[in-house]
């Protein structure tokens, strides 16, 4: 898909330096440059600045982060860049401001997209895996935050990344939508589900419209990714097409699912249908909606 990066978190070409990663001395040198700066999170929320509609992710030198154990990202510009949880609340002044990601992530620039992804992800995996899992010793930061290793059993622990699938599946001019118990009223979006060992990703969107709707899928092709770190999952996002109409609902995964006419799916954009919302802007459902209802899959 030709416009597959243009998802947001789609990525900006940030130069991730991971052979610097290992690298102590080169990367001493870096954090040591007036240019090193650090990106903040506050229980995964961002640090960002300027306008409402426009927000910045916020960047302060490197040398203001002192007690903590900040994440390299790496370069812009030639300049190290890290990211760090925030000791405090009194970084939020001076205009700055600490913000739901879900919230902002459609205004923000490419390059603050795939900084705050990777800094929320990467922050929130230290977080939650403080300890070996096959030994339960505290393990420790190494390679610049990109893993974390065991002094006890040698163990080496990485960041993890879980694959779901979304997918877009279609049965000639309809869409097939589904809603989940407690989203907000009216919201709809495509069907997804969680990936699993020793399934490849044709397999998973068979699997899951089946179990999810009923629906029989055929031939599947993917479209494009997305990094959602809400916790730590990677879209990937398909279509597929229905073999069959019928809809059997699982209740316990969804509460309604629908075929959508692409004339109704239009209305629902244009926020002209009385019983659909849109999906949440900036999420690769919504996207590979868009993209369908302007013919541009390819």
């Amino acid at each position: 898909m030709k416009l597959a990066e243009t998802v947001t978190f789609g990525g900006s070409a940030l130069d991730r330096a991971a052979e610097l990663r290992g690298d102590a001395v080169a990367l001493g040198r870096l954090a040591a440059r007036p240019g090193a700066r650090v990106v903040w999170l506050r229980g995964g929320e961002p640090l960002v600045e300027g306008p409402e509609e426009a927000p910045r992710l916020a960047r302060t030198p490197l040398a203001e982060a002192p007690g903590t154990e900040p994440v390299f990202l790496g370069r812009e510009d030639g300049e190290g860049v890290w990211a760090a949880i925030a000791p405090g609340e009194e970084m939020a002044a001076g205009g700055r401001r600490w913000v739901e990601l879900r919230g902002v992530m459609a205004g923000l620039s490419p390059r603050d997209a795939e900084l705050a992804v990777t800094a929320k992800a990467v922050l929130g995996w230290h977080l939650g895996h403080g300890f070996c899992a096959v030994c339960g010793t505290r393990s420790n930061v190494a390679m610049a935050g990109w893993r974390r290793d065991c002094p006890n059993c040698k163990s080496q622990h990485f960041p993890r990344t879980d694959p779901v699938v979304i997918m877009l599946i279609t049965r000639g001019n309809d869409v097939l939508l589904g809603r989940s118990p407690g989203w907000p009223e009216g919201m709809h979006s495509l069907l997804a589900g969680f990936m699993e060992p020793g399934e490849t990703v044709e397999a998973a969107v068979r699997r899951e419209v089946w179990e999810e709707a009923g629906v029989r899928v055929g031939r599947v092709d993917y479209l494009a990714s997305q990094p959602w770190p809400f916790p730590a999952s990677l879209m990937l996002g398909c279509r597929g097409e229905a073999l069959s109409g019928g809809i059997t609902l699982d209740p316990n995964e969804l509460e309604a699912a629908l075929w959508v006419p692409r004339e109704r799916l239009m209305r629902v954009f244009l926020g002209q249908d009385a019983q659909i919302r849109a999906p949440r802007v900036g999420a690769i459902a919504g996207f590979l909606m868009r993209k369908w209802l302007e013919d541009r899959l390819d």
